[in-house]
């Protein structure tokens, strides 16, 4: 397996353990407000129905996120090479190593550290459509591109 290829899926395992999180909650949340309807104890039955409800939209929220992240992963093509970085490069700079997906965090794969970042991110904004051997300045930090896979 390559390293895009490792690193793709775990920005899949990644959102797959967000998204069943999110259902978990949310099925949690449905249970909750089952057993509350059943209550009538008046301005604190209100309360609790409606912080449920918040929680039901906040969850929502979530689950409309991790359903974009979803979308986005599924544009990636980590078998198409491209000396431009775009959406699915791994980009190794001076300073560290970036895969361009989704926003993942840190990433260790043998002894290596990858961020995995969205193209929106603002250090992704900065590389998108760069080549190797350019610069980036980033947080007063000049980044060199030194190979882009």
């Amino acid at each position: 397996m390559n390293i895009k290829e490792t690193l793709y899926n775990y920005c899949e395992s990644f959102v797959n353990n967000k998204l069943q999180t999110i259902e978990n909650t949310i099925k949690s949340n449905q249970e909750a407000l089952g057993s509350e309807t059943k209550s009538s104890a008046g301005d604190k039955h209100e309360t609790g129905r409606a912080m449920l409800q918040l929680e039901m939209e906040k969850a929502g929220q979530q689950l409309q996120e991790v359903n974009h992240m979803m979308a986005v992963l599924k544009k990636v093509k980590i078998t198409e090479a491209s000396e431009i970085i775009r959406l699915g490069s791994v980009v190794k700079t001076n300073i560290a190593d970036y895969f361009i997906a989704i926003s993942a965090g840190k990433i260790e794969i043998e002894n290596a550290t990858y961020y995995a970042i969205s193209p929106q991110s603002p250090i992704g904004k900065l590389l998108i459509g760069k080549e190797k051997k350019e610069k980036i300045i980033f947080n007063n930090n000049e980044y060199i591109i030194n190979d882009v896979l």
